[in-house]
């Protein structure tokens, strides 16, 4: 039994276990553990919009046993304190790990620069816990300021610094800024009272973009009333705010760090060739020199790729190439085969400044486009699925999207509020009854005809070869007038003058519908085939049923999703008068779904979610929601 252990379950870390339970899917002789302290992954990227209150703290973490449900992978929830590398031993307060392979993916904590009071009194944000504990810091501020009398205090309790001027500062700092906004109008505190600070010693913020992002970037800051200290060496911090050398004490009851990261706790204790921060130095096969059977992943990697001044850096994009390698190389450590070098290359970087405005830097090297504004954010959302689809699949995908952008308050979305679930679904119920009670009906006054003669084809135009041109074209009003209102008789008897009041179909779509007939529905003396009375009987039954489970509120979704199918097939055929556009328009609306108000889908879908996600082929492509 070759026993693999993953140590650390951030991006690296996961990433690489998913690897190698593809790898070794059939191998019942391999062993995979992915051990970390906590029992979910946290997307630190995305700690910002909890900290200000953008999207709700579940958002940012996954369970680690949903990831990897389904999967060559044993998930551990402990913490390593010691790692014998001669004995190949992971050693906890209770627990002894034996491997023959380890990936090391601890990732990082803050880092303070050893400068006097920072650790103490600043706010981190570099973990879930730190997001919500800021979050409640910034909140209980903005109330105990709405309470205070004497002005210094206040003044105090509404002054906020963000140290760090780098990608996560800025995103604080932006979101702050939005969060401010919320706060001030509930807790009737003047927006002009609350100061907001970014502060760094470098000479301006996000060093590594290039001039004119920085400058987009700096205005629109300034928009948002933040006020950007740069040049400037920051001495200490302590209760009452933070030092900023000869300019003396910035005032605040909040700091936030964000100036810098190094690797965790656990890397001090082992004994490998750091450097830069306590990160690892490896090879090109991303193997430890020191122990070729360690592999290092993620933000602990150090290194210089040929060509290169730097190391890699310590962002995401670095743990999704990483992943790969390292899972290959451990396959061929143990199957035999050639190994692979580490050729990463990077494709930009993105920053979002609050939840509608960002700047990004992407492309391939040689080749970056400059975005700002929509774009950019459009970018930076996109490429966050694709990240989130190597994780967790179209569950967390559908998660991201209702958090980022169906479920926003307060407008806080790229898109604004324009494609948030404001409106209660009990609204929907009387539309929801009219669109299944017409569709009900419509069925229900077809159905006699179908039942009575199946081979009597009125839903379908004829052939142009069975009749002449002049009868032809009577035969299609009178088809029109019957797919309206089949109750009369006398309706049946269109004018030439009703023909034309049917909905317009553009020719290309014509083309394409007529061929689709001629090969289904006409043999070729221009008669119907029995594959048309078939579909013209299933075409009148799913009428009738969609009717009574829109009626019922039974799967609301499904059935307004297949009326709205059923009404563009008969506007393609050019059978479709103008009412049809009620018939979509309600059908469309109801798509949300309805049903969870007043209706069966309230009882029944709960029931059906607990079954479905209990599918093995279901949990191990996280096919459903939470």
């Amino acid at each position: 039994m070759k026993k693999i252990i993953v140590l650390g379950g951030g991006y690296g870390g996961v990433l690489t276990a998913k690897k190698l339970a593809s790898k070794f899917k059939k191998d019942t002789d391999v062993q995979i553990t992915l051990i970390d302290r906590k029992p979910f992954h946290t997307l630190l990227t995305e700690l910002h919009e909890v900290a200000a209150n953008r999207v709700e703290e579940d958002s940012i973490k996954v369970d680690l046993k949903k990831i990897f449900a389904k999967r060559k992978v044993d998930v551990v929830l402990d913490e390593i304190s010691t790692i014998d590398f001669a004995s190949k031993k992971l050693v906890s307060e209770n627990s002894t790990y034996e491997y023959d392979y380890l990936v090391m993916g601890t990732g990082c904590k803050p880092s303070f620069f050893g400068i006097p009071g920072a650790e103490q009194n600043a706010f981190s944000l570099w973990s879930f816990e730190d997001a919500v504990h800021l979050r409640e810091q910034i909140r209980s501020m903005f109330i105990n300021a709405s309470k205070e009398t004497n002005k210094q205090k206040r003044q105090d309790m509404l002054s906020f610094v963000v140290v760090g001027a780098g990608f996560t500062g800025i995103e604080m700092v932006g979101e702050l800024a939005e969060f401010r906004d919320e706060l001030c109008k509930t807790y009737a505190i003047e927006p002009s009272e609350v100061q907001l600070h970014v502060a760094d010693m470098a000479p301006k913020i996000l060093p590594i973009l290039p001039d004119k992002l920085i400058q987009k970037a700096e205005r629109h800051l300034h928009k948002l009333n933040v006020n950007i200290i740069t040049k400037s060496k920051i001495t200490g911090v302590s209760p009452d705010g933070v030092e900023l050398g000869e300019r003396g004490l910035l005032r605040s009851k909040t700091v936030v760090w964000t100036a810098g990261v190094e690797g965790s706790d656990l890397l001090e204790k082992v004994e490998l060739e750091q450097k830069g921060r306590k990160r690892i130095v490896v090879n090109d096969k991303l193997q430890s020199p020191e122990h070729n059977n360690v592999y290092v992943v993620g933000d602990n990697i150090f290194f210089i790729p040929e060509g290169e001044e730097r190391p890699v850096p310590q962002m995401v994009e670095n743990a999704e190439h990483s992943a790969p390698i390292v899972a290959h190389n451990i396959y061929v450590d143990v199957k035999g085969g050639t190994h692979k070098s580490y050729k990463p290359t990077f494709h930009g970087c993105m920053v979002c400044i609050g939840s509608r405005y960002g700047v990004a830097s992407v492309g391939v090297p040689g080749k970056m486009f400059l975005m700002s504004g929509f774009m950019a954010m459009f970018v930076k959302h996109f490429i966050n699925m694709v990240y989130l689809v190597q994780i967790c699949g179209f569950n967390k995908v559908w998660s991201y999207l209702m958090h980022e952008i169906f479920h926003v308050n307060n407008r806080r979305s790229f898109l604004g509020g324009h494609f948030s679930k404001r409106s209660p679904n009990f609204w929907l119920v009387p539309l929801r009854v009219l669109v299944g009670s017409m569709w009900l009906s419509e069925g229900l006054a077809k159905m006699n005809k179908v039942l009575k003669d199946p081979t009597n084809i009125f839903l379908i135009p004829p052939s142009p070869k069975a009749v002449d041109g002049i009868t032809s074209a009577s035969q299609a009003v009178q088809d029109v007038a019957q797919t309206v209102d089949t109750s009369s008789a006398a309706s049946a008897v269109a004018t030439a003058k009703e023909a034309v009041q049917a909905l317009p179909v553009p020719g290309f779509i014509d083309s394409m519908v007529k061929g689709s007939m001629d090969m289904f529905f006409y043999n070729a003396d221009g008669s119907y085939t029995a594959l048309a009375s078939v579909f013209q009987t299933m075409m009148v039954f799913a009428e009738v049923i969609f009717g009574v489970l829109l009626i019922i509120g039974l799967f609301t979704a499904i059935s307004s999703i297949a009326t709205v199918c059923m009404g563009l097939m008969i506007w393609s055929s050019g059978m479709a008068p103008y009412e049809m556009l009620w018939y979509l328009g309600g059908g469309i609306a109801l798509i949300g779904g309805s049903g969870s108000t007043l209706g069966l889908d309230y009882y029944v879908l709960p029931q059906l979610k607990k079954v479905w996600k209990k599918i093995p082929f279901v949990k191990r492509w996280y096919l459903y929601v939470d």
